[in-house]
């Protein structure tokens, strides 16, 4: 259809899931031999730079298109394994898995592998899709390939700049106990997630200039339910409103898409 690969994209698709699986599985065995399972938040940046870069090998469409993609993914992914690697260091386990285990209850060893990652090994290879889709599509630049790298740029800017704020706050002993209330944390309750969904929406856009990218759409849907609903901004709203002013913080700042502050 319109020229478009498909024996290319099975050869890219199961590539990266096999990569993806490989990397979980590591990571598991890591993170049982640890005995915590945040190890996996690490592993969540690097497994879309694996699978980006064998899309960008195996795949035969544009190179510059694949490349582009590689690199953006890299960028993105690299920089949100370092924070990560550093933000767990020398920390017990996630709040938000403790729950999660908790909750589910039984075999713990068996809730972990599905529902940790089991559970973000297929949403790695779901999520990464557009970037699957394009390595072996053909076409030139065009409006959303420049919106597309746009977007990723605002979301990358929104996360990065987010985290960034936010280590410095933890790092001054004079703010311990309070909630983070400024910089970009000021118009909305979670930029670092905000900025992931966008810097997934514009990968999409890059990969929808060509057929048939535009049919990756739930990718990015997708990975935006993961952060506002699933395991990111949802349970960390559960684990801060013991908090002792998020209440009030909660009342004047937007959950996720950012609006100045209300007085």
């Amino acid at each position: 259809m319109n020229g478009f690969d498909w024996s290319g994209f099975a050869l890219v698709t199961i590539g990266s899931f096999v990569a993806a699986a490989v990397l979980m599985i590591v990571t598991a065995a890591f993170g049982f031999a640890r005995g915590r399972h945040n190890v996996v938040d690490v592993s969540w940046g690097v497994g879309f730079v694996v699978v980006a870069l064998v899309a960008a090998a195996f795949g035969d469409g544009d190179a510059w298109r694949r490349w582009l993609l590689a690199a953006l993914v890299a960028v993105w992914g690299l920089r949100l394994a370092a924070h990560m690697a550093r933000r767990t260091s020398g920390h017990g386990e996630d709040p938000r898995y403790e729950k999660l285990l908790d909750d589910a209850g039984g075999n713990r060893t068996l809730t972990a592998i599905r529902k940790i990652y089991l559970t973000q090994g297929v949403a790695l290879w779901f999520v990464s899709l557009p970037v699957q889709v394009a390595a072996v599509a053909h076409g030139g630049v065009g409006v959303f390939t420049i919106l597309g790298v746009a977007v990723w740029s605002v979301g990358f800017v929104f996360e990065a700049v987010g985290d960034a704020q936010m280590s410095a706050f933890k790092a001054d002993p004079a703010n311990r106990g309070t909630v983070m209330d400024r910089g970009l944390w000021g118009w909305t309750r979670h930029p670092n997630y905000f900025g992931d969904a966008c810097v997934w929406w514009g990968i999409f856009l890059v990969a929808a200039q060509t057929w048939p990218g535009v049919l990756t759409i739930l990718s990015p849907v997708a990975m935006t339910y993961f952060l506002v609903y699933a395991t990111g901004a949802r349970l960390l709203e559960q684990h801060m409103a013991r908090r002792p002013g998020y209440r009030e913080y909660q009342q004047r700042t937007a959950y996720f898409v950012p609006r100045p502050p209300h007085r």
